[in-house]
């Protein structure tokens, strides 16, 4: 019984650090399209770090740790306007692909196949990431009433 409570324990921590993960990305692709560096989020990571140790094989663990790491450069990308504009590209580029590792890692194990389906359907895997040419044009939106 206690082996299952953990489970489910262990399972939640994992989603609410999925969804931070999420949140993230979207932040950092932001910062690498459009120039709005927001801060990123790490308050559930932190927190549930020792659930998530004891429950994910260590390859996964690392893949997600790695994410958080590139919160350093994230921030350093934010300030350092005299870098070049390619290399902060080519930097958030690298983080926002540590965040899709991280989120492919976990996704398989926290959520069922109907509820991958489910979240595809609202989104896709990551929510956001339509480059901006498939973007509809105001001709495509429908007209309000």
């Amino acid at each position: 019984m206690q082996r299952r409570q953990f489970g489910h324990q262990a399972k939640s921590a994992g989603r609410a650090v999925y969804f931070e993960l999420l949140l993230n990305r979207m932040q950092v692709v932001l910062a690498r399209d459009y120039g709005s560096f927001l801060p990123l989020g790490r308050s559930a990571f932190e927190r549930l770090l020792p659930d998530l140790a004891a429950w994910l094989p260590a390859e996964s663990l690392q893949t997600i740790v790695t994410a958080y790491m590139g919160h350093a450069g994230y921030a350093q990308a934010g300030t350092e306007r005299e870098a070049p504009v390619e290399l902060r590209r080519r930097a958030l580029d690298g983080i926002e692909a540590a965040h899709r590792n991280a989120l492919d890692a976990l996704r398989s194990r926290l959520f069922s196949e109907q509820e991958i389906a489910a979240l595809s359907r609202l989104g896709g895997p990551y929510a956001i990431g339509a480059p901006i040419s498939e973007l509809p044009t105001s001709d495509a939106r429908p007209a309000r009433s």
